[in-house]
């Protein structure tokens, strides 16, 4: 059995943790190649050769906030809607129908949801991406709310995605939620919108760069969350 990583409870009391709110790619779903192989691939049809580990790092962003890192105002202006359109294109038809879920993701949500927790999705993917996922999870049953593209002005690192997931779990407050991600980006939108955040190492970032941007707890993946879950803040809190 995998080792938990890291643990770094803060020196403050918590509430009860009544919901969760997962990041999708690279949390739950193995996707994360696949997108960066799909944006590469998307350039290149405009002239632009951008290496696959560049952009893996990047990915975590929505499209609204990694093209500024490769092109300038004025090219965003111009081709940056055909650009995104290309990577969707290019992702539907020849990587979507590759994406699995991780081990164990089913198995962590029939736990959650046993003890009484209201699970929600907070993902910068189109809806129809996002129900391919849940289904390539085998979580479409458990989930309760679940944001999209269309729900967020701005995709992480800005917190309008994990915001819009708070207001759908009516009722629900700030320091009831946990969310779970795995890359800086979505640890840096949750603290932006209040929330804690533990983090999973399966989309490919550091334990430092996790921790770095404020995940309270790092685990190997959610297989390695579930292995540990009484001495997690889901049990802790």
């Amino acid at each position: 059995m995998q080792q938990k990583v890291t643990i770094n409870y803060l020196s403050i009391p918590y509430a009860m943790i009544t919901a969760a709110i997962f990041d999708v790619d690279g949390t739950l779903v193995d996707s994360v190649d696949a997108h960066a192989r799909a944006w590469v691939e998307a350039f290149a049809r405009f002239g632009r050769v951008i290496s696959f580990e560049e952009m893996r790092h990047e990915i975590g962003k929505g499209g609204d906030q990694l093209l500024p890192d490769f092109l300038s105002s004025k090219e965003i202006e111009r081709i940056g809607k055909s650009l995104e359109t290309a990577r969707a294109e290019i992702f539907k038809s020849k990587y979507l129908s590759t994406i699995h879920g991780f081990p164990k993701v089913r198995e962590l949500f029939q736990r959650l949801a046993a003890e009484g927790k209201r699970i929600a999705l907070a993902s910068s993917a189109k809806e129809d991406e996002l129900q391919a996922y849940k289904e390539a999870a085998r979580i479409t049953d458990l989930v309760e709310e679940a944001t999209s593209k269309d729900d967020a002005a701005h995709s992480k690192p800005h917190p309008d995605i994990f915001a819009a997931a708070l207001r759908r779990l009516k009722g629900v407050e700030r320091d009831e939620v946990l969310v779970v991600g795995d890359s800086p980006y979505d640890s840096i939108a949750a603290v932006k919108a209040g929330l804690k955040i533990i983090g999973v190492l399966s989309g490919g970032f550091s334990v430092a760069e996790l921790r770095g941007a404020g995940c309270l707890e790092v685990y190997h993946s959610v297989a390695d969350l579930l292995a540990h879950y009484e001495t997690s803040l889901f049990a802790t809190s």
